[in-house]
């Protein structure tokens, strides 16, 4: 149970929602929780420590989305590629078509001469 709270309440920072009405790291119980003995005396000391916090995820975040967006890109690239691929053989394929049938009717108008 402690655990899905620790979850849960690691996703809404992760996201940038605060858990709590009162401010990060002003002493335990007040939504700076037992992060460590600076952040437990509260203070000025756990006011930075919890702002440092904030923004490694805040930038581990954007870091997370530039990376998944450069994967997309390269994603749809891919696909893109096979496309054009897929395209020119079936173009291939066509053109094939194409030239049987017109070869089956020259063979099909000389042999109605025999």
């Amino acid at each position: 149970m402690a655990l899905q709270a620790a979850k849960r309440l690691t996703s809404l920072r992760f996201i940038g929602i605060r858990a709590m009405s009162d401010e990060w790291g002003s002493g335990a119980g007040k939504g700076g929780g037992a992060g460590g003995s600076v952040r437990e005396a509260g203070g000025a000391f756990g006011k930075m420590e919890a702002a440092r916090e904030e923004q490694y995820f805040r930038k581990l975040r954007d870091q997370q989305i530039k990376d998944l967006r450069k994967h997309m890109e390269e994603e749809v690239h891919y696909h893109e590629k096979e496309i054009m691929k897929n395209q020119e053989a079936i173009d291939r394929h066509k053109k094939r078509i194409t030239d049987l049938a017109k070869a089956e009717k020259k063979t099909d108008g000389s042999s109605s001469s025999d």
